[in-house]
């Protein structure tokens, strides 16, 4: 008996089975590509002498780990500050943030998610908007987790006005091992919560800086989701 031809809208076709696959392994982050596609090579290249090709095939898997890129599906609520990448909250305080965001000098609001290098590494926008600054800093590569890093460490500096009118701050913060800040965003831009704007390799923390009487809606230790975990909900 001849096969019946997969069928438009087919649940059991190899279209169906490609769609599980690409809902199931998230794509790779652009910047990504070029590392992932050269360990792959030298992999391919060696693949003879198990002592090349074995490292180096481990090197792609971990490689494209750290560069995946999933989907997010941001929350609607009004006002809602969503994390700005996958990690852990490392610090809810209040700080002030660093001049070249141009925020004043009065502790805001501020919350700290860090991210290890087994997290998702691009980063999102935390809230509907215009882009007003963007400033990259040099500095040291302390531990991203530690408090000082926010004043020390290399930097990048984005001020964001949401579409009431209120100005966020984000920094995306080096780490320890990151050498490599990437921000593809520029002032005057239109920006959409949940959008990823940037990426950090490898290892590191983003600090959001909050209008004054925002009350933070996460704890430090608390897993966040880039994208989707409301951190903060802006006073109306």
């Amino acid at each position: 008996m001849a096969r019946r031809p997969a069928q438009p809208g087919d649940r059991t076709g190899p279209a169906h089975l490609l769609d599980l696959i690409q809902e199931t392994v998230p794509p790779i982050h652009p910047k990504g590509v070029p590392f992932v596609a050269g360990s792959a090579a030298v992999a391919l290249l060696g693949r003879k002498r198990k002592w090349i090709a074995r490292p180096a095939l481990a090197l792609t898997g971990a490689c494209a780990l750290f560069f995946r890129h999933p989907s997010r599906v941001p929350p609607t609520a009004p006002g809602a500050v969503v994390a700005p990448a996958d990690g852990t909250v490392a610090l809810v305080d209040h700080a002030v943030p660093p001049a070249e965001l141009g925020l004043g000098s009065e502790p805001l609001p501020r919350v700290s998610t860090f991210l290890s290098v087994f997290d998702v590494h691009v980063q999102r926008i935390p809230i509907s908007g215009v882009v007003e600054v963007v400033q990259h800093t040099p500095g040291e590569f302390l531990s991203a987790d530690l408090p000082e890093a926010s004043e020390r460490n290399e930097r990048t500096c984005l001020r964001l006005r949401s579409e009431a009118g209120e100005q966020i701050g984000v920094v995306q913060l080096a780490g320890l091992i990151a050498r490599r800040i990437v921000c593809e965003v520029g002032p005057g831009e239109p920006v959409v919560v949940g959008d990823t704007y940037g990426l950090i390799r490898f290892g590191s923390r983003v600090d959001v800086y909050l209008p004054a009487g925002t009350v933070a809606k996460v704890s430090v230790g608390q897993r966040t989701v880039g994208a989707e975990t409301v951190i903060a909900e802006l006073p109306r």
